[in-house]
């Protein structure tokens, strides 16, 4: 099922195959991706093609400073045949939400978000609206262009269970890109490979995947040691293990297993905690790089059988 999953992906976003397999893992562990790139190396056919290979419904919002929490989550409207307050559903009602450019909202509006990713509900003027089945966010961001932005609170970051960077294609890809483009977008035909109802059946059965007590351990130790390194300021919230059970349960399932490897944990750690630590000052003068701190602490924190 994953090869058929990221063969349908692939046909929009040529030379990524590692980073959907841990997007699509992410989707079927519930949470939500925030991917750090600049312009123009498809974040928003991501999103998309994922929706249509899962069909699923997909909404797009481009965030922006004068966009309102209204905006995205809907809001009362008065009806004169009636004589009520209706209310008309924002995008956020949907299965796949591409929040393109998150930083460039206040951060009133980019709050509208934190109670719909944490606990898939809306509330408005006092009244609680629950989301569809499936909710999935797709959030993006420059890292180059700071100008007119509002960085993302660490309550924010903390709500995203993985933060990724596409990269550039190499040139093979980009060139498989350029003449899958020749006529028309593949976005336009492409076509579903897993249904809605089956979907929702695999993410019952995600939760079957088994996690031993030696797994339970070693993400603890792995979230553990980014409190205590010397680099580190601030390290993971519990949060941080939560999730890293929950995706490396997921990423096992769509490879065909019903139980979690260390692999399995190891590899998907620096997506997990990258965005959930904060360097000291020291470190941050120095320039050193979130990613080489999180493969120190995996290189010293082994398993304990």
């Amino acid at each position: 099922m994953l090869e058929k999953i990221v063969k349908n992906v692939s046909v929009v976003i040529k030379g990524k195959e590692e980073k959907i397999k841990i997007i699509v893992a992410a989707l079927f562990s519930g949470g939500h991706v925030l991917l750090e790139d600049v312009p123009g190396v498809g974040k928003t056919m991501l999103a998309r093609a994922l929706s249509k290979t899962f069909s699923l419904d997909f909404k797009r919002v481009q965030f922006t400073p004068d966009l309102l929490p209204s905006d995205v989550t809907g809001l009362y409207i008065f009806d004169k045949e009636s004589g009520e307050f209706v209310f008309n559903k924002g995008p956020i009602f949907t299965n796949v939400l591409l929040a393109d450019e998150i930083n460039r909202a206040t951060p009133r509006t980019q709050s509208a978000l934190l109670e719909a990713m944490a606990e898939s509900q809306v509330t408005v003027d006092g009244v609680t609206h629950k989301l569809y089945d499936v909710f999935f966010t797709i959030a993006t961001q420059n890292p180059i262009e700071s100008e007119g932005t509002f960085p993302l609170p660490e309550a924010q970051l903390d709500r995203f269970m993985v933060k990724l960077s596409l990269g550039y294609p190499d040139e093979v890809a980009e060139k498989e890109m350029l003449y899958s483009q020749l006529f028309e977008h593949p976005i336009v035909e492409l076509g579903s490979v897993v249904s809605k109802e089956e979907f929702l059946n695999h993410l019952s059965n995600v939760k079957n995947v088994k996690v031993s007590d030696d797994i339970m351990r070693y993400i603890v130790d792995i979230v553990s040691a980014t409190r205590k390194h010397k680099d580190i300021m601030i390290g993971s919230s519990p949060r941080g293990s939560i999730f890293l059970l929950n995706i490396s349960r997921a990423y096992a399932y769509l490879h065909g297993r019903d139980f979690v490897l260390p692999d399995d944990v190891k590899y998907l750690a620096p997506y997990v905690l990258n965005h959930r630590i904060i360097l000291s000052v020291e470190a941050r003068i120095k320039k050193v790089d979130k990613y080489k701190v999180i493969e120190e602490i995996l290189e010293e924190v082994k398993v304990v059988k």
